[in-house]
């Protein structure tokens, strides 16, 4: 019996190596040659680099460009390398459209896990590596779950499922007949201080490595309940506190400022959106050491469909033309008083693919191109907790790293078009 064990477990290494052993293997060898580096986002930019790969992992980055007999040798010689990028918040499956509320009754689960794929699929060749989908229905886990075994490719996805919602909250179902919405209940809709511990729990039980809650209303809700604060003090309490027993942090949607602010105060670690800050908001997210995820490509998609489109039902209308332009002023005045800020876009909401247009209004609202690269990379993967992996190129670190024709330092448009994308050593999209 002991022998077949360790046969068993031979086995299983074999299957499963870890990196320790995937850096052993020094046939397993990619050499990139970089005209220009941006290593550790905040840093100097290194210039005729070498970038040392070995299995899923960065192994040395180099001044020159050396080379290695049965390499795999990659010619960026012309192009500008940095990181990964990180996206904090997007929504891979669904997608925003005349038919959304249709789609929630005539789809079935299997549809919008294919949805997520493919949504999954646009945003990696976008650049984007790594991404944390904070709202959606469970299938989001076996997508999660798929990619890290290596079933399918995707970016690293980092989930919280369902997010916690007040009955008639944001994160509630609307707008449908009472027998319709009686078949969306979802175990992560609470009420009172207790049922929202049971909430949480559930969550963490469900697969999530986050919990996202709705503290505030929000704007493509089918209600007219505003957009102020939903939970009682005591509900955040209880879902922080749950959280923190089982190893996990909450992030709250919220937009009004007494949502924000309450959230900040309950222990919520970061805030998705926060479009009411103010000065006295920004002092609460150094207090508690919080982080602002702005998603203003989402806003100002909203102002767009209110202006142009009809479909937008009259209670979400109204909503986006009040939200939506607030967006690009909140993160002028995050930005201005010092609060922590990591990139995300409410993706879904926005195309899926589009995801670095974000970066054109963190710079519109007086970032620099540099500041929304840190935002996107080091920031965000401190966000995500997972700042010993990815974030920046170093040794030891996933070999996640895009390129770009130009320097995205002058011209932070050039994040628009990627041109090489590499996640864990292996190459997504190679375009000359």
């Amino acid at each position: 019996m002991k022998k077949l064990s360790l046969l068993l477990l031979a086995g299983i290494a074999l299957f499963y190596p870890s990196s320790t052993h995937a850096q052993a293997i020094e046939g397993d060898v990619t050499l990139i040659h970089a005209g220009q580096v941006l290593a550790i986002p905040g840093n100097p930019v290194r210039t005729n680099q070498t970038i040392k790969i070995i299995g899923d992992e960065i192994v040395s980055i180099t001044s020159g460009y050396t080379t290695k007999p049965n390499a795999r040798m990659i010619d960026l010689k012309d192009k500008f390398v940095l990181p990964g990028l990180i996206d904090s918040h997007v929504h891979l499956r669904m997608e925003f459209n005349p038919n959304i509320r249709l789609d929630r009754v005539t789809k079935r689960p299997a549809d919008g896990a294919y949805d997520a794929y493919a949504n999954a699929q646009k945003t990696i060749m976008a650049g984007f590596t790594t991404v944390q989908d904070v709202g959606g229905p469970e299938a989001i886990f076996a997508l999660r779950d798929a990619i890290n075994r290596g079933v399918i490719d995707g970016p690293r996805i980092r989930a919280s499922g369902p997010s916690l919602s007040p009955t008639g909250g944001h994160g509630d179902t609307h707008g449908y007949r009472t027998d319709i919405l009686e078949l969306f209940h979802s175990p992560t809709i609470c009420n009172g201080a207790d049922d929202c511990r049971r909430a949480a729990r559930a969550a963490i039980k469900s697969g999530a490595d986050v919990i996202k809650i709705t503290a505030t209303g929000g704007v493509l809700s089918n209600t007219s309940a505003g957009t102020e604060q939903q939970f009682f003090n005591d509900e955040l309490e209880a879902i922080v506190e749950s959280a923190a027993k089982m190893g996990r942090k909450v992030t709250a949607h919220a937009h009004g400022k007494t949502g924000i602010d309450s959230a900040l105060k309950a222990g919520v670690k970061s805030i998705e959106h926060g479009t009411y800050l103010d000065a006295e908001t920004a002092r609460l997210f150094k207090k508690h050491k919080a982080v602002l995820i702005p998603t203003v490509l989402a806003g100002m998609t909203v102002v767009e469909w209110a202006k142009t489109n009809n479909w937008l039902p009259p209670a979400s209308k109204e909503k986006a033309l009040i939200i939506g332009p607030k967006m690009l002023n909140m993160l002028t005045i995050a930005h201005k008083n010092g609060v922590t800020i990591a990139f995300g876009t409410d993706t879904g909401v926005s195309k899926h693919g589009d995801n670095a247009r974000e970066f054109g209004y963190m710079v519109e609202a007086g970032m620099s191109e540099m500041e929304a690269i840190v935002a996107a990379t080091v920031t965000a993967s401190k966000h995500l907790e997972m700042g010993d992996k990815i974030g920046t190129l170093e040794h030891g670190k996933f070999a996640d790293l895009i390129a770009v024709d130009g320097d995205p330092l002058t011209d932070i448009t050039e994040l628009y078009d990627v041109d090489f994308v590499m996640k864990g050593g292996k190459i997504f999209k190679n375009e000359d």
